[in-house]
């Protein structure tokens, strides 16, 4: 399978968690919304963490870019975690109608952030590091049928 494919894939299962806690969240079911946002959280670290410390590294290794995509990617990791964190503050107080403002924030950001990797970077780190998919994904395969298991 493919590294876009995968990735994609993976981002789909990140916003289906995400979307399930959003609902949970308007329904002011408290205690399975922090549940459920536990395991958004949980899956989009670790995809973070494949990115940075996997994929990221590879393109960079192999095409020499430093400073380009992967470096607006990780800025903007950071911004998601920022409001992730902030999502997660406003849970824990019980305030709906901030949870509802930051997810919708979150959503949109993300939806944006996802689309730039899967249009323009994930197919340059397929481009350029193909011979090495099968490599760079396997950890990422592992983790992703512990963690859907």
């Amino acid at each position: 399978m493919s590294i876009q494919k995968l990735m994609h894939d993976d981002h789909n299962y990140c916003d289906e968690l995400f979307i399930a806690a959003e609902n949970l969240i308007h329904q002011q079911l408290w205690s399975d919304a922090e549940t459920s946002m536990e395991k958004f959280i949980k899956a989009t670290s670790g995809h973070f963490e494949h990115e940075e410390n996997t994929l990221f590294p590879a393109f960079e290794n192999t095409t020499g870019m430093r400073s380009g995509p992967t470096e607006v990617m990780r800025h903007e990791h950071q911004q998601i975690k920022y409001l992730i964190n902030d999502l997660n503050e406003a849970l824990a107080e019980r305030n709906q109608q901030r949870c509802i403002g930051l997810s919708e924030t979150l959503l949109i950001f993300m939806r944006q952030h996802n689309m730039k990797e899967e249009q323009v970077l994930y197919p340059m780190i397929e481009q350029s590091c193909s011979q090495d998919a099968d490599e760079l994904m396997k950890d990422f395969v592992t983790r992703e049928s512990t963690t859907n298991a």
